[in-house]
């Protein structure tokens, strides 16, 4: 649909209008709120998490208890020299390890489902907050972006849930548990481990540190490639046309390579951390190594004890190891959900007002007002709108419209003609309450606009756009959609109201022909006519046409028209178009220009005027 709405564009060319609505930037946000919130999605599956934890640690702790089982092991070769205990060490060590694997299988798979689970409310709590955002979000931010939140910033977080998460409980739980019995075994070798430690931890947090920040400009400007392709593959015949493919390319590259630049910074992190972290190991090792070796020649220690050191030795490192490597995906995670808490956090369209509508077994429609002591009086719907002094503005201090006033009586058809950008388009949102007035006051059927609940606005209202949009599924169902409790016969109504009956029939399968995307197996003309359909079988009292036939060749539109004289009959209509012959036959006809109403009359009368309208009509300006 083409707009006129004057919204503002930043610098990286995409729209803003105020600083509540802003395109997803790269500002580093509170992580301790952003992880916090994210683990109050655990509360869902509760006893999932809990049993999830205790076999991971078990499956930990079993490692641990591998380690110490080296000890005795390895005594009662060298110095016990004991068969039968030897043999009874072996059993408890293949105990130990065969707990150890079944309660890191099931473990892992709890904690893969509470993963699925918890994603799966993620993203119906992103798509019930979509259904709720108001139209102005959505004029502001790329589809691509917000889809970016719903496919790969969602998809980072379920990684880190069900790899990460458990991967940091096992090493933590593995940690403590190897340096507890490292301190009954050697205490001295311990605090020489523990200084190393402390250096790898070290090294590792500010690396991480740093690496922060690439995180999220990388899940930014993924989510930016992803709406550029999104408006590419949208605008495919345009990029053809006017041959703009190797600019296209060249724009891509563009974007692509500041998400291989923020991609590399964030992966580098990864690069350095592994082979510092292994090579610390290392040389820890062999400093144990040395060192025991000494204390157990001087009679301090006894083969079993240092053998089981070193054993925690590597494994008492590779949790730091191990934290390090899935650092990339719990940062990752956390950059991807504060994107998805953004988003959440938008605010919804309220469904504000007080009066409410009724609508009877007959079909009978009444606004049902509630008075101030208490009474409730019902005032019949008829489609009475007007505008008194109606002043409005996207941006603070930048207005749209200015002093706009008119009426439209019960059945009349109203058109407005005017420049690109001259306010036809917002004044129909206004209607919607799409957008709220600041200035001035609107009614219908005397009641100020704003006191009406939007939801029973919208069920007065009926709209057909210029840009149809029609869903994946049958013929029938796409009619259906205007009103979802329609029955067939009224479906078929609809469409023969709306002049779109014959050509339906035509069809391989009739009302059951099923449409691809958007109605790409069916001619620009036969979706417009689908479009009014859906406007036919909602009934609605208000008609909103929006450059309906602009897109289309003058034997179409004349059939379109025919469509829309059944529908407009008996109905309150609001007309936008740039064809004067679609307007002529107007009750009134409203000339806007910046903003502004400077001609309003029938066609006669403005032709009169030998104004704006007389200059349109007879050629000799043009609308721009």
């Amino acid at each position: 649909m083409k707009t006129d709405n004057q919204k503002p564009v930043d610098s990286a060319g995409k729209k803003s209008k105020g600083q509540r609505y802003q395109v997803r930037g790269v500002v580093a946000e509170n992580a301790g709120a952003t992880i916090k919130r994210l683990l109050s999605y655990f509360k869902y599956k509760r006893w999932t998490l809990i049993i999830g934890l205790i076999l991971l640690g078990i499956a930990s702790l079993g490692g641990v208890g591998f380690g110490a089982m080296i000890r005795p092991i390895v005594n009662s070769v060298v110095y016990d020299q004991d068969v039968d205990k030897l043999i009874m060490y072996l059993y408890v060590l293949a105990a130990i390890v065969s707990v150890q694997i079944i309660a890191n299988y099931l473990g892992n798979r709890l904690m893969m489902r509470l993963s699925q689970s918890i994603t799966h409310r993620m993203r119906s709590d992103l798509f019930n907050r979509m259904m709720k955002l108001p139209i102005a979000f959505f004029d502001q931010n790329k589809h691509g972006n917000i889809m970016s939140t719903f496919v790969n910033d969602v998809d980072m977080v379920s990684q880190a849930l069900q790899q990460g998460i458990p991967q940091v409980l096992f090493s933590v739980l593995s940690f403590t548990g190897s340096i507890v019995v490292m301190l009954i075994l050697s205490p001295l070798l311990t605090l020489l481990v523990i200084v190393m430690l402390a250096l790898m931890i070290f090294l590792a947090a500010n690396i991480g540190k740093r690496s922060g920040k690439n995180f999220r400009s990388q899940q930014a400007q993924l989510a930016n490639l992803n709406g550029y392709v999104e408006e590419m593959m949208n605008g495919q015949k345009v990029v053809k046309v006017f041959n703009h493919e190797a600019r296209s390319i060249q724009e891509f590259e563009v974007h692509n390579e500041e998400l291989r630049k923020s991609s590399t910074q964030a992966s580098a992190f990864s690069v350095v951390i592994m082979p510092v972290m292994g090579n610390l190991s290392y040389v820890m090792y062999a400093l144990i190594a040395m060192l025991g070796a000494l204390l157990t020649i001087n009679g301090r220690l006894d083969i079993g004890t240092i053998t089981s050191f070193l054993q925690y030795t590597r494994s008492v490192s590779q949790p730091i190891t191990q934290l390090s490597n899935q650092m990339n995906v719990l940062l990752g995670a956390i950059a991807g959900a504060e994107r998805i808490f953004k988003m959440l956090d938008e605010p919804i369209e309220t469904n504000d007002g007080l009066v409410d509508l009724e609508v009877t077994a007959e079909g009978e429609r009444f606004w049902v007002v509630p008075g101030e002591a208490g009474e409730v009086s019902r005032v019949p719907v008829q489609g009475d709108i007007r505008f008194f002094d109606v002043d409005f503005g996207y941006l603070e201090g930048q207005k749209v419209l200015q002093n706009i006033t008119l009426w439209a009586a019960p059945g009349q058809k109203i058109a407005f003609v005017g420049s690109t950008g001259a306010g036809k388009t917002t004044i129909t949102n206004l209607i919607n309450r799409f957008y709220e007035i600041r200035e001035g006051k609107i009614t219908f059927d005397g009641i100020d606009l704003k006191q009406i609940k939007k939801t029973a606005l919208r069920q007065t209202l009926g709209m057909v756009l210029q840009d149809v949009h029609l869903f994946e599924g049958t013929v029938r169902d796409n009619i259906r959609y205007g009103r979802l409790d329609a029955t067939n016969e009224e479906v078929e109504e609809a469409a023969k109201l709306a002049n779109a009956h014959s050509f339906i029939c035509r069809l391989p399968e009739k009302y059951d022909t099923m449409l691809t995307s958007d109605g790409q197996n069916l001619s620009s003309g036969e979706r417009q006519l689908l479009s009014i359909a859906r406007a036919a079988v909602a009934n609605p009292l208000v008609l909103i046409l929006d450059e309906a036939t602009s897109s289309v060749d003058t034997r179409t539109e004349r059939h379109i028209e025919k469509g829309m004289d059944h529908l407009m009959q008996g109905r309150t209509t609001f007309a936008i178009a740039h064809r004067l012959s679609t307007v002529r036959h107007s009750n009134a006809i409203l000339v806007l220009e910046s903003g502004q109403i400077i001609e309003r009359g029938d066609h006669d009368n403005l032709l009169s005027q030998r104004g704006r309208y007389y200059e349109l009509s007879a050629g000799t300006s043009e609308l721009s």
